[in-house]
């Protein structure tokens, strides 16, 4: 079974900073892309940042020179380092492993962790 623990959110003021952290277990081959996704009330979840096991980033534009996506592949952690913080970064931030392959299996499944509260707010 494959857990994906997230870490690291709180309640900030604006401007500030904080990291999240996502760690995946299990028994665990390759994971393909781990990511974070956020979702604010009454809208939808939506892409925040992703990194590839090869180093390939996609960002939000939104967060663009704010925040900064980092994996430890032999950790199976992502890291999303979020700088400058805004008030309309406030959401339950998700973490995403992308086609996670278990030892023995020859398919890969997505798997959330359970969400993280971020809270932008003086």
């Amino acid at each position: 079974q494959v857990q994906l623990v997230e870490s690291g959110g709180g309640l900030v003021q604006p401007g500030g900073s904080l990291r999240l952290s996502c760690a995946a277990s299990g028994n665990i081959f390759s994971i393909n892309a781990m990511g974070w996704y956020r979702q604010a009330p009454g809208k939808q979840r939506e892409l925040v940042a992703a990194a590839t096991t090869g180093g390939s980033t996609n960002y939000a534009d939104s967060v663009k020179g704010r925040f900064t996506i980092s994996r430890d592949n032999a950790k199976n952690t992502v890291y999303l380092q979020m700088n400058n913080l805004k008030p309309e970064d406030t959401a339950v931030y998700y973490c995403n492993a992308e086609e996670v392959v278990v030892l023995g299996r020859a398919d890969g499944y997505d798997y959330w962790g359970q969400g993280t509260q971020v809270t932008v707010s003086s």
